[in-house]
């Protein structure tokens, strides 16, 4: 059953946020079809590839190592600090993210754009306000030992997992 909550919660989150409502963003805005492919479309679409891989390792990581999924009502049962893990603590948010500043630069969509910010405003209250507490309170010292040695947004040092 997990692989198939995985999927669920795929297209339902991520799918949702990085498909759904830009496709109504784009549909009910006046925005130029993608040009020719010079530097914004091209990089756009290198991001929007790139940022696809991570989360798919993301959920890969989450359903394998921590036995979940990316929802917060079947959150993974073990502290998931492997794979991209190791390098920034929200490594699923970024993938998105450059999924959406991806759709920006191949769309050239300013309500796109306006779209990704809010999106990120949220999702950082969110991460501060929700899940690091609930994760804090899961997983206690090991969470904590996790997140002073792993950033939030921007990759850095590498986790030590032997710790």
């Amino acid at each position: 059953m997990l692989p198939l909550r995985a999927i669920l919660w795929t297209v339902l989150l991520p799918g949702t946020v990085a498909v759904y409502l830009p496709s109504v963003i784009l549909r009910r805005t006046e925005a130029p079809a993608p040009g020719a492919w010079g530097a914004p479309p091209s990089v756009g679409l290198l991001l929007m590839i790139a940022g696809t891989a991570i989360l798919l390792r993301c959920i890969r990581d989450f359903a394998v190592v921590g036995r979940g999924t990316l929802s917060p009502i079947d959150a993974p049962r073990k502290l998931v600090v492997a794979g991209l893990y190791r390098y920034v603590r929200n490594p699923m948010y970024v993938g998105v993210t450059m999924v959406l500043v991806g759709e920006v630069l191949f769309f050239k969509s300013l309500a796109l754009l306006e779209y990704t910010v809010v999106w990120f405003g949220v999702v950082n209250l969110f991460v501060l306000f929700y899940e690091e507490p609930t994760l804090k309170r899961r997983f206690g010292e090991s969470y904590d030992r996790y997140r002073r040695s792993v950033g939030r947004w921007i990759p850095g040092r590498r986790f030590d997992t032997t710790q």
